[in-house]
């Protein structure tokens, strides 16, 4: 069956109440129960959750086979936890038919391929899946097809009851002995533990895995003592200083920066940069670059953003402390600096969860409420659709991660790319994959030029006036194509080995298996 973006869903997914996708806002309105966690209550009186180890808490949570296992990236490249606790669970238990539902998977976490490979893990439920296991998945080697969520979908399923987590653990850079647990206190510090906290709530049993045990009762405490069952000291829990990986890194690249600045004039040129107006940049170089353009614009025109969303990086954080930013609302942080802010100024540097900054489906999240979003592609097709998971061989790669939400949350969301990177041409006319469909993107900016989404006959006539040179999408992909010919079309097997779910729990896209090359 196709659906709203054109990408044929096979029949055998759309089960147990499954739809494809229909438009970005089609279960506005809508109703529904949330699901609840199972809870074992504990009413006597207790000194202390710590246990001796990662397997004594896991044999006291009940681990078994079959069961879902959760994880957070907050560390992202400096995670130590995904890979020590499954080494517990797959090596020194003997579990299989474990699924792992984590918020990103990547190179820190190259381990899990190994077991995917050995049919210990049969299903991966992320958004970001990079590095080896991207691969193993790619070449079809996951029992199950994996389950692609964005951000914002992710605490939804949580939330609905699609996903049910039998264990989670939370890698908490401080904690106390009950369970009150942050990612600011300890002598590895990730920063917000935004990711976790749909996770720790919603879980049947929740394990604390730090290594700064600090005085009860730990502040600020985003996990709360009253949803964990124990905690677990260990040596190290990760490596801050790979938190800022070179997705998260602001460019110098001048192309790059030209792109950036292109993408603040357009800003600009809006009716909605005003005084109060709210932003956020996704990762990729080009669009953190952005802020660094937006200053010169508030400046002239003697105006503060009323807040920033999402992930933050030094560059915002120092917009804050430039007095050009109110409130800084925050998901994940890219690098020790924006750690460092979070713990310095409680009172406007604000943590929050998943679920606050994008699940669509609660009583509105606030991508809802935000003016301007910047966001990277590995793709643009002419109708507006973005890919940002799988590369041009068709090989899982990346991650929705906020993408598709903010994307249809904002009243401007412009996608910064470069025409073409090497000899792959960046607009073509048909993404390898859909993560953010086109309805829910205005302005592509490339090194070559721009284009406004036709449907957006406000910004074209913004750009105007301003003076902002644009043409159309087409005209940029013919570009393309001019400069690095046309790609050759990937051939594909039947077998399906991830499902894209768009943000609404409703299936976007699929990614099938590639056909060997035949010499």
């Amino acid at each position: 069956m196709k659906n709203a973006v054109g990408r044929e869903i096979p029949d055998a997914l759309l089960t147990d109440g499954k739809e494809v996708y229909r438009g970005k806002y089609h279960k506005d309105g809508q109703y529904f129960r949330k699901a609840g966690p199972r809870v074992r209550r504990a009413e006597r009186p207790q000194a202390s959750k710590v246990v001796a180890s990662i397997r004594e808490a896991c044999e006291k949570c009940g681990a078994r086979d079959g069961m879902t296992v959760s994880f957070h990236h907050s560390f992202r490249n400096g995670d130590y936890v995904t890979s020590m606790v499954m080494k517990v669970l797959v090596e020194e238990m003997g579990l299989k038919d474990l699924t792992v539902a984590t918020t990103s998977l990547g190179s820190a976490q190259d381990l899990l391929a190994d077991y995917i490979e050995q049919g210990k893990i049969i299903g991966v439920q992320s958004s970001g899946v990079r590095g080896r296991i991207g691969e193993v998945i790619s070449a079809g080697k996951l029992k199950t097809p994996a389950v692609i969520r964005s951000h914002g979908g992710r605490p939804r399923a949580i939330e609905t009851g699609e996903l049910t987590i039998d264990i989670s653990f939370i890698a908490a850079s401080a904690a106390d002995d009950y369970g009150n647990a942050n990612g600011t206190g300890g002598k590895n510090n990730c920063g917000t533990l935004g990711y976790a906290v749909a996770d720790s709530r919603y879980a049947d049993h929740v394990v604390v895995v730090t290594d700064t045990l600090v005085p009860f009762p730990n502040s600020p405490a985003p996990i709360a003592a009253i949803d964990v069952d124990y905690v677990v000291v260990v040596e190290e829990i990760g490596d801050p200083k790979k938190i800022g990986t070179k997705e998260a890194r602001v460019t110098e690249d001048p192309r790059n920066l030209m792109m950036a600045e292109n993408c603040a004039k357009i800003i600009a040129a809006t009716p909605y940069f005003k005084d109060g107006f709210s932003f956020q940049t996704g990762v990729g170089g080009p669009s953190l670059a952005v802020n660094r353009y937006l200053e010169t614009y508030m400046r002239e025109r003697g105006i503060v953003m009323g807040f920033a969303l999402g992930g933050m990086g030094g560059n915002i954080c120092d917009l804050m402390d430039k007095g050009l930013v109110r409130r800084l609302l925050d998901t994940q942080d890219f690098d020790t600096k924006a750690i460092e802010h979070l713990a310095a100024h409680p009172d406007k540097h604000l943590e929050i969860s998943t679920s606050e900054y994008a699940n669509p489906a609660n009583k509105g999240a606030y991508v809802n409420k935000l003016d301007f979003v910047v966001l990277a592609a590995l793709e643009v097709d002419t109708d507006f659709n973005v890919n940002v998971l799988t590369g041009s061989d068709g090989v899982l790669r990346g991650a929705p991660g906020g993408h598709p939400d903010t994307a249809a949350g904002s009243k401007c969301c412009i996608i910064v790319t470069p025409l073409v990177r090497g000899r792959m041409a960046t607009v073509c006319k048909k993404v390898v994959t859909v993560t953010t469909p086109g309805d829910c993107v205005d302005v592509v900016v490339t090194d070559y030029g721009i284009a406004v989404n036709p449907m957006r006959r406000d910004l074209v006539a913004c750009l105007d006036a301003a003076g902002i040179v644009h043409t159309t999408i087409e005209a940029l992909q013919e570009k393309a194509y001019s400069l690095v010919g046309t790609p050759d079309e990937l051939e594909w097997e039947d077998r399906v080995i991830a499902v894209l779910e768009a943000r609404d729990g409703t299936i976007l896209d699929v990614v099938r298996k590639i056909k060997p090359l035949q010499l």
